[in-house]
């Protein structure tokens, strides 16, 4: 008998849904893009409001096309407990002059009014028309429906570029992409704006000098959200610290205030600039608001990828405790992403929401958000372990395809001290993550780690001093690890087992003895719906 029209919808999404809970690389507890082609897959327009967590995911939503082959739509889901998502319409998608929706920011007004600031694609490729920058807002309670205000002066002149003029009279390129958050200060909104298609302009012109390069965004402000001026650049690369480099841009910008503490609380009077270059990820400044003069006075760098660019796109908020929680892209990293995506049906996963706040030092402090706490099941509590060196100890956790894993190190003599995760029982696959003692790194090496992805070995800086004991806390779901090393460090990748015995868990140590202490261990339930 065959189905009638309603049926074979049904079926169609009943079949898509088993598809996705039998994908062996599928997250259980990381937020995962439902279905379609998160490349890219942007977090965006991060809020708090009404006693609900709100984020914007990029994706490409098949079946429709607007810039090119392509309709690129913001997802919505919410939660009040970041953990467990509900999901909304979609907020943006191509249309009202534009060809798409690109990456950009959020922000609630006193009233309310929840904001979304995004970059408008063309309508066609290598068209002006329709692009710049674009702002929505709903007044909805649930903020369930999205409507784009009329279109503010930011239109392009250019793709990612508004054209103006300088004191000279001389054609002047003003950034014109990636919008950041909004925020307010005396009745006035604020914005910046992305780089990256400016630099790719100025490096091919005649006034090729070093004003044109590296990382910087543009600062404007409005009294209404429709007419913007240009106010200068927020900040400015100081080429002298090395901090970052001339081939980086300023992309996918964020700008805060930076808590005191992980659970929020007064401000520490410092603000956090996060970033990514796209040629090496993720990165932030730490530095002093000059509200004043309008400026960012960037103090320290930092970075949240070290070898390649797989840690991307943040997006962060500040809730009603005072917390910044931030997201990030972390790439697929397969061979081939686009067949990926086809066979498969989705694509695009992020980190585990992180609490970001300022340490003691002036440093940035990070680490899970304490409510997925409420994920964990089947406790295990082992003995503490020593081992000599190149000795190993296995750890019968509950699934290690699914877990935490939390532990404290103390070095007797070791170089290195960690886990082998995913890995087979001969190490024909494994993923290596450990402190380097010698060399005052951590590390996560995944070069045996599968057929697939990036074989690399990352090492970000960290200073693990011998005798000092250092709590590591490893989150393992199917194909994605990641690592926290006490509050200071961490790193996050994607894995790709092909053995179906790549589960196991071990202990291990290299040049000298280590002690494990405080080792627990639980199985994590999945939240993401399949």
């Amino acid at each position: 008998m065959e189905m009638n029209e309603q049926e074979q919808k049904i079926a169609a999404a009943r079949e898509m849904r088993e598809r996705l809970l039998r994908d062996r690389y599928r997250p259980g507890y990381h937020f995962a893009i439902p279905e379609d082609i998160g490349m890219p897959g942007d977090p965006n327009g991060a809020f708090w409001a009404n006693g609900r967590y709100h984020l914007m995911y990029l994706y490409n939503r098949r079946g429709a096309k607007a810039w090119g082959n392509a309709a690129f739509c913001w997802g919505h889901i919410s939660s009040a407990d970041l953990v467990h998502w509900r999901h909304h319409a979609d907020a943006l998608l191509p249309g009202d002059g534009d060809g798409g929706c690109f990456s950009g920011g959020a922000f609630v007004d006193e009233d309310g009014t929840a904001y979304l600031t995004f970059w408008r694609l063309p309508l066609a490729d290598g068209k002006t028309e329709g692009t710049g920058i674009g702002i929505a807002r709903s007044r909805d309670r649930n903020y369930d429906t999205w409507e784009k205000m009329p279109v503010p002066t930011l239109d392009g002149t250019e793709f990612g570029i508004r054209e103006t003029r300088d004191s000279e009279g001389k054609a002047y390129p003003l950034c014109n992409a990636d919008p950041s958050n909004i925020w307010k200060k005396n009745g006035t909104y604020y914005l910046q704006t992305g780089n990256l298609l400016v630099l790719r302009k100025m490096e091919k012109s005649d006034d090729a000098s070093a004003k044109w390069k590296g990382d910087w965004v543009d600062l404007f402000r409005s009294r209404d959200l429709v007419d913007w001026e240009y106010v200068h650049r927020f900040y400015a690369r100081n080429p002298t610290n090395r901090w970052t480099d001339e081939s980086e841009d300023d992309m996918c910008p964020s700008f805060l205030p930076l808590p005191s503490s992980p659970s929020g609380g007064f401000p520490s009077g410092k603000y956090l600039q996060l970033f990514i270059s796209h040629n090496k990820g993720c990165q932030y400044y730490i530095g002093t608001y000059d509200e004043g003069s309008d400026l960012f006075l960037p103090e320290t760098h930092g970075r949240m990828t070290w070898v390649d660019n797989t840690f991307f796109a943040p997006e962060a908020l500040i809730d009603d405790k005072g917390r910044q929680i931030m997201w990030a892209w972390l790439l697929d990293n397969a061979p081939s992403e686009p067949e990926q995506q086809i066979l498969t049906g989705w694509s695009g996963v992020y980190c585990l929401p992180r609490t970001l706040w300022l340490g003691e030092d002036g440093m940035l402090r990070m680490a899970p958000v304490p409510e997925l706490s409420v994920l964990r099941y089947n406790p295990r509590v082992f003995d503490d372990v020593n081992l000599h060196p190149g000795s190993e100890k296995t750890l019968e956790v509950a699934n290690g395809e699914s877990a935490e894993i939390n532990l404290s190190i103390e070095s007797l003599t070791a170089t290195q001290a960690g886990l082998k995760v995913r890995t087979s029982p001969h190490d024909e696959e494994t993923t290596l993550l450990y402190c380097d003692f010698e060399h005052n790194k951590l590390v996560f090496d995944s070069t045996r780690s599968g057929n697939a992805g990036r074989k690399v070995k990352e090492e970000a800086p960290f200073e693990c001093r011998k005798g000092e004991r250092i709590d590591l806390r490893v989150f393992i779901d199917r194909a994605v690890v990641e690592v926290f090393a006490g509050d200071r460090q961490a790193i996050a990748r994607r894995v790709y087992p092909v053995r179906d015995d790549s589960t196991g868990v071990r202990l291990f140590c290299v040049g000298g003895e280590v002690a494990f202490t405080m080792i627990r261990t639980w199985e994590m339930m999945p939240s993401n719906a399949w």
